[in-house]
């Protein structure tokens, strides 16, 4: 059954029906679609343009249709264009005339706007769950570890002390300000379509605010013409999917570096690793690596709706049909890649005794000398160029700062005494950092307390 085959004489040729179709992939939208069309036969029996009989027929029957969808006594056929076509079809064999009225001043293209931004806003209450899932296992390795200390790095390199709980927090920040993202476009998206028709609304007397309220919208589109071709906040979804993807391929890349034999700062489970087929010692972070790999497939669903939709007149084309598979596939991605993050993340083991061993090596406490010196009077730029004589010295005799003697110090500057040692300590270095975003434990504790207000009112 086609809902436009009135005007034509001939069959549409199996491979243009075929290539036209779109309930391979939109079938999963039934739920919404079904859910729209109860709302718009409400609205319509609500303006009299048909009765309180043929309303509750209508909606008895989309309620059937649903619930045998569901438990599977009804499977979509793949000979129907689409799955509002599928539904109307479905509609008209269970009641009759009645399901014929369903149509009534609405378009496929408003019904498809309304469909997507329906199921938009499902997905992204699932994907703030899943980041704040994620949210809380982060804030719980932080809490376990304020006092492990690691080394922070900038190009890679040991720059200075830090803890993995300040380490941690940097990816709580990111993720929180993902939520916040999405939370965004939900408010901005949150517009109603139905009732925009084609492209230029109806005659019929229909209540477009009582529709949108219905479906839990702030109100109606204003202009119909955009009602029908905005995809703005399918571009924005992609773009805050790509940022999460983005987050989680960083987080993905240190655990592959701290996973290697040359940092072993961390062991995977058992569960979330792979070995190999020939080398029997390998114990593979393959989740990490394809968490980075797929970031790849989000980043091309973004670029791929952007290049559709920048030649587009208004207001519908047919071109928009493929924001569907793409952005169905980064949802999909996005939400798998954060479930198993987290669960690898939450099961993994952090070797605290390496990293803390590796935090005394690299000179990493090299800024902290330098500061030694200037509370003791010395320029900084004074300061800075004999701690780098010092650290010569180091490399010189295959050491460190801490284990230079006093008689070392003192030949590179009169102003070092004893208490050098104290204050180029690892437990020192990172513990007088206490501004608010440092990793001391008393600027951390604070973060703990806001992240934990955060999480229980958000």
């Amino acid at each position: 059954m086609k809902l436009w085959g009135g005007r034509f004489t001939k069959e549409t040729n199996q491979l243009v029906h075929n290539f036209n179709s779109s309930i391979s992939f939109d079938r999963r939208l039934f739920r919404q679609d079904i859910e729209g069309s109860i709302a718009h036969a409400t609205m319509l029996e609500k303006q009299k343009i048909i009765s309180k009989t043929e309303r509750d027929l209508i909606i008895k029957g989309l309620s059937d249709i649903k619930d045998a969808l569901i438990d599977g006594s009804l499977e979509i056929s793949q000979e129907y264009e689409d799955i509002h076509s599928f539904v109307e079809a479905q509609l008209i064999q269970r009641i009759g005339d009645a399901g014929k009225k369903l149509h009534t001043g609405r378009s496929r293209n408003d019904q498809v706007a309304l469909d997507m931004k329906l199921y938009i806003r499902d997905e992204i209450n699932n994907l703030d769950d899943l980041i704040k899932s994620f949210l809380f296992t982060f804030h719980k390795i932080m809490k376990d570890n304020t006092q492990t200390y690691m080394p922070g790095f900038t190009h890679l390199q040991k720059a200075q002390p830090v803890t993995l709980s300040h380490h941690m927090g940097a990816y709580f920040e990111m993720f929180k300000r993902d939520r916040s993202r999405l939370s965004d476009i939900k408010k901005r998206m949150n517009t109603s379509p139905l009732g925009s028709g084609a492209l230029a609304g109806t005659t019929y007397p229909l209540d477009r605010d009582y529709s949108a309220i219905l479906l839990g919208f702030d109100g109606p589109a204003l202009n119909s013409m955009d009602g029908v071709s905005d995809r703005d906040y399918l571009i924005e979804l992609l773009s805050a999917l790509s940022t999460i993807m983005m987050h989680l391929s960083r987080l993905s890349e240190e655990i592959i570096i701290w996973n290697s034999n040359e940092y072993h700062f961390i062991e995977l489970d058992d569960a979330y690793s792979t070995g190999s087929s020939i080398m029997p010692q390998k114990k593979n972070p393959d989740i990490a690596e394809l968490v980075r790999g797929k970031t790849g497939r989000v980043y091309g669903a973004l670029i791929s709706l952007l290049t559709t939709m920048k030649g587009l007149s208004l207001a519908y084309n047919k071109d928009m049909q493929e924001d569907k598979e793409l952005t169905f596939d980064a949802i999909d991605t996005v939400k798998s890649c954060l479930v198993l993050s987290d669960k690898m993340l939450s099961t993994m083991k952090f070797n605290k005794d390496i990293m803390e061993s590796s935090a005394t090596k690299g000179f990493i406490n090299a800024t902290d000398a330098a500061d030694y010196l200037v509370n003791k009077g010395v320029p900084f730029r004074d300061a800075h160029s004999i701690i780098g004589r010092l650290v010569l010295m180091c490399i010189d005799k295959n050491t460190s700062l801490e284990k230079l003697s006093l008689t070392d110090f003192k030949s590179i500057s009169p102003v070092f005494e004893d208490d050098i040692y104290e204050a180029i300590s690892l437990t020192t270095c990172v513990n007088k950092r206490n501004t608010i975003g440092a990793p001391g434990k008393e600027a951390m504790m604070k973060v703990l307390a806001l992240n934990e207000e955060y999480l229980s009112s958000n």
